[in-house]
C-alpha cells in the first residue's frame, strides 16, 4: 500500500522517492536520490551558445560578444572643434573617422566572390539544433553555422568571413545651429554609431548666455552726447543701430530675435548691445579749448574741473595762455563776423 501511495505521488516506488538532501547534480548538491548527473554547467552553456565570445571563465571581450551575438558595430567617440560663428549659425563639417561597414569585396556575403555557399548539414539549414543533455532537450543556435543556416567553404579574405570591415570614411556632420560647447550629437554611419562632442571656442566679440548674446559697443564722446547711428556685427548679419542723444555709458539696448537659434524650442534669443563711452585720453589744443569753453557754460558741476578756477564772486577764470578760449567766446558771441568763422573753420 505504501509503495502504491508513493507511486501515485511521485511516479516511483518508495526506494526511488526523491530526497533533496541526497546526491549531487553535475557537482551541485541537491539532486535526486539514486540519480547521478555528470553534466558540466560550463559545457552545457557552451553547447547552447557556442564558443563565440564565451571562453570558460572569461567574459572580458564585451565588444566581440556584442558584435557576434547581436551584430552591433563598434561605436566611436570623437571631438569636433567649432568656431563661435559655426556653432551659432550651424555648419556642415567634414570629419574622417573609422567605421564598421559592409565589406566592399564580398558585399556582406562573407564569402569570396564566385565561391560556393552550401546549406549547413548539422542543422539542415534551419540555423537551430537540438541538444540532448540527460533529462533535458534544448534547442539552441547551431554550433556549426552559428545560426547562419549555411556554410562558407571559402571565407572572404578581406573581412575574414565576417561580412564587415573597419573602414576609413569622410563623413559630413550636420552641426545644428545653436549647438553649445560640450554638447554631443549621435550619428549612424554604415553599421556603426558615432558620438560627436562639440568643442566651441570663445568669441572675442560676443558673450553667450543660452540663446541670448551680449556684445559691447564703444561710443565716442560726441556720439554719446549728440546721438547718431552705427553698424555693428550681429550673429547672422550687420545691424544698423540708432544711438539716442544723451546715451550714458553701460546703458543697454535689446534687439529681439537677433540672438542664437534655440535648439530645444522655436525661435531665436535676443541680442543685447551694451554701450560703453570711450573717453579720449589725449586732446589737441583745439579740443581742449572747446571742452573748457563747454565746461565754462555748465552750472551743475560738483567739485572742480582742471583748468577752471571759481572766483569769490562766483565767476570762473579759465587758463587761456594761447587765447583759444577767448577766440571761441567771440565766435559764440552774437557779434561774431564771417572772418572769425572762417578762421575757426581753418
Amino acid at each position: 500500500m505504501m509503495a502504491k501511495n508513493n507511486y501515485d505521488t511521485f511516479g516511483m516506488a518508495s526506494d526511488q522517492q526523491p530526497n533533496m538532501g541526497g546526491s549531487s547534480y553535475g557537482g551541485y548538491s541537491g539532486g535526486f536520490e539514486g540519480y547521478q548527473q555528470t553534466v558540466n554547467p560550463e559545457e552545457l552553456f557552451r553547447n547552447i551558445f557556442g564558443d563565440r565570445g564565451f571562453n570558460t571563465g572569461n567574459f572580458s571581450d564585451n565588444k566581440g560578444f556584442a558584435e557576434s551575438i547581436f551584430g552591433f558595430g563598434a561605436s566611436e567617440e570623437i571631438t569636433m572643434n567649432l568656431t563661435f560663428q559655426e556653432a551659432a549659425r550651424g555648419v556642415n563639417k567634414n570629419v574622417n573617422i573609422n567605421v564598421t561597414d559592409t565589406c566592399p569585396k564580398c558585399n556582406g556575403t562573407k564569402a569570396e566572390p564566385n565561391s560556393k555557399v552550401v546549406k549547413c548539414h548539422t542543422c539542415n539549414g534551419t540555423g537551430m539544433e537540438t541538444i540532448n543533455t540527460g533529462p533535458f532537450i534544448m534547442r539552441s543556435t547551431c554550433r556549426r553555422c552559428a545560426g547562419a543556416k549555411y556554410i562558407i567553404s571559402n571565407p572572404c579574405y578581406e573581412c575574414e568571413g565576417k561580412g564587415k570591415t573597419v573602414q576609413r570614411k569622410k563623413v559630413t556632420v550636420p552641426v545644428p545651429a545653436g549647438i553649445m560647447d560640450g554638447q554631443t550629437v549621435r550619428m549612424n554611419v554604415g553599421q556603426s554609431e558615432i558620438f560627436i562632442t562639440m568643442k566651441v571656442e570663445k568669441s572675442t566679440e560676443f558673450r553667450r548666455d543660452g540663446a541670448d548674446v551680449h556684445v559691447d559697443v564703444p561710443l565716442n564722446l560726441s556720439q554719446a552726447v549728440l546721438g547718431g547711428t552705427m553698424r555693428i556685427n550681429g550673429i547672422y548679419e550687420e545691424i544698423l543701430v540708432k544711438i539716442n542723444p544723451g546715451t550714458s555709458s553701460h546703458s543697454r539696448m535689446r534687439l529681439a530675435g537677433k540672438g542664437i537659434a534655440r535648439t530645444s524650442s522655436y525661435g531665436n534669443g535676443d541680442l543685447y548691445v551694451n554701450f560703453k563711452i570711450k573717453v579720449p585720453t589725449t586732446l589737441t589744443p583745439q579740443q581742449k579749448a572747446l571742452l573748457l569753453a563747454f565746461a565754462e557754460t555748465e552750472t551743475n558741476t560738483k567739485g572742480t574741473i582742471n583748468g577752471i578756477t571759481s572766483t569769490s564772486k562766483g565767476n570762473r577764470a579759465i587758463e587761456d595762455p594761447d587765447g583759444l578760449i577767448e577766440f571761441i567766446r567771440k565766435i559764440l558771441n552774437e557779434n561774431h563776423n564771417k572772418e572769425d568763422c572762417i578762421k575757426l573753420k581753418n
